[in-house]
């Protein structure tokens, strides 16, 4: 080497002397690298299983609406401002007014098969615009005579999209029984998970309809025959609510029950379930990965501090040829780079392939779409940045070693 170097090219000798260093001591490389990988590759496995078993049950429960379901539990007290107050809150994403669920009820038959065996007695389910129970794309009922039936309402009518069926409403009034019928076209079949039992998706109107025929009362809208119609402010006992996301359903139940003293009952057990398996799953995450990183740093840095002193003498004489203290650091730096970048390709590499074992393993078990393992390019971004530097930390103990020599020793040495 020449005895001197010029202003510029220390810090770019150093890096070159310390890759070719590396690559000739290419045994003691590979170690490094496969116990960097031993330790990352678990690491990764192990987030990976957590974060889509995680995922996979939090989009379980964001897919299914009843999730955000709030029901009220008993009998209240409902006006049109309290159902105006919810619609405007950002938190609720649908509200629907019920009437009492003893007269929420309609015989559905198909006139063309008329006989005991096909008349259903259906539950009749306040629905509209934007209800989550029913498909986004369909129609939702908004007239008095459309309705959606459920799928075993459905099975047992025979009945698809476009059928008209007959609804009929019996009441006992002044001493006699009477009954009327409404045409009622079905715009909808429910999905199964909608509605379990007999039901029909209806306009608040329909319901009130039924309702006030029940009450005795006649019925504008329908021609039904009664009593005076009802008149004046109308009061519901109960309703259907449902949260924006499963993340407000906790809030939404406190600012029910705190705020106006409406119990309600909600599925926010499950939520929180998911949730605090989240947290203590990275929890015990950190705790092992945070273990494992100061090892393998100790590992490393005791390696680098090791490799240094064996090469004291070809140190020192950069020293000699006028490296400075803060330019033969980056030696032991470099390498430990080195080592993160290359032990952390090979645990991306292992992790892959026990990736794909596992989904394979559990594909029967997971729906379409799911993954028990998983890693998002964010997370891959982290474990590298995670690595490299806990490689800078363990290289500071080299980097100390390195800063004490002497170019004298080298001249001693020589």
């Amino acid at each position: 080497m020449k005895a001197g170097l010029r202003k510029g090219r220390e810090l770019p000798t150093v890096l070159w002397l310390a890759v070719r260093d590396y690559l000739h001591e290419w045994q003691m490389s590979v170690c490094f690298i496969l116990a960097l990988a031993a330790i990352l590759a678990p690491m990764m496995v192990l987030f990976g299983l957590k974060f889509g078993v995680v995922t996979s049950m939090v989009d379980r429960l964001v897919q299914d609406p009843r999730n955000r379901e709030v029901r009220p539990v008993g009998s209240g007290h409902y006006g049109p401002d309290w159902f105006a107050e919810m619609r405007a809150r950002g938190d609720v994403a649908f509200v629907a007014p019920k009437t009492r669920s003893l007269a929420a009820t309609i015989n559905l038959y198909k006139p063309d098969d008329v006989g005991p065996s096909k008349i259903v007695n259906a539950e009749l389910i306040p629905s509209g615009p934007g209800d989550p129970m029913l498909h986004p794309d369909a129609p939702k009922p908004q007239k008095i005579d459309e309705v959606i039936v459920s799928d075993s309402v459905a099975r047992k009518l025979d009945a698809t999209r476009g059928d008209i069926v007959d609804g009929s409403v019996t009441r006992v009034f002044r001493g006699a029984r009477e009954r009327v019928h409404l045409p009622l076209q079905v715009i909808g079949v429910a999905a199964p998970g909608a509605f379990p039992r007999d039901g029909a998706f209806a306009s608040v109107a329909l319901l009130e309809a039924v309702e006030d025929y029940r009450d005795g009362r006649a019925v504008t809208e329908t021609g039904w025959p009664g009593e005076e119609p009802y008149g004046g402010e109308r009061w519901y006992p109960g309703f259907r609510l449902f949260a924006r996301s499963i993340y407000d359903v906790a809030g939404l139940a406190d600012t029910l029950q705190e705020g106006t003293g409406i119990e309600v009952r909600t599925r926010n057990a499950d939520i929180e379930i998911v949730q605090s398996l989240d947290r203590n799953l990275s929890i015990v995450f950190w705790v092992v990965a945070l273990v494992a990183l100061v090892g393998f740093s100790l590992s490393l840095g005791a390696s680098l501090w090791a490799n240094v002193d064996r090469k004291r003498r070809e140190l020192s004489v950069l020293r000699l040829i006028g490296v400075r203290t803060g330019g033969i650091i980056w030696f032991p730096v470099m390498q430990a780079l080195l080592t993160g970048i290359f032990g952390w390709l090979l645990a991306g590499l292992i992790y892959l392939s026990v990736e794909s074992a596992l989904n394979h393993m559990f594909s029967g078990n997971m729906a379409i779409g799911e993954s028990i393992c998983q890693l998002l390019p964010e997370h891959y971004l982290g474990a590298l940045y995670l690595t490299l530097a806990s490689c800078v930390v363990a290289s500071m103990l080299g980097g100390f070693k390195v800063s004490k020599i002497e170019p004298s020793e080298g001249m001693r040495e020589y």
